[in-house]
């Protein structure tokens, strides 16, 4: 597991991360990355919403909905928070979530 920290351009509103492929942009994603598991905020991991819906939604027991309302506080942690939970270990870059 390591600790992608984030990179803010506050002129252009971007986050990004130094992923295996190159500078990411949080948002679009590691929001939707199998590899990322958390966003540290403050001294704790946030684990990510978007999997939790996901599971949900497999499940049969949630609305497509709660996906959107998962991605818009995954953003919500990443405006708080200081990196991303990344367990790519193996250095392979982005792997979609759907």
């Amino acid at each position: 597991m390591k600790s992608l920290p984030f990179q803010r351009d506050e002129k252009k509103n971007r986050v990004t991360v130094a992923c295996a492929d190159g500078d990411v942009s949080v948002y679009s994603h590691c929001a939707y990355c199998r590899h990322c598991t958390g966003v540290r905020v403050g001294s704790r991991v946030v684990p990510t919403p978007q999997m939790q819906a996901l599971n949900d939604i497999r499940r049969g027991s949630s609305a497509d909905e709660n996906l959107m309302n998962a991605a818009m506080l995954f953003n919500t942690f990443v405006r708080d928070g200081s990196a991303i939970e990344c367990d790519d270990d193996a250095n392979q870059g982005y792997l979609g979530l759907y």
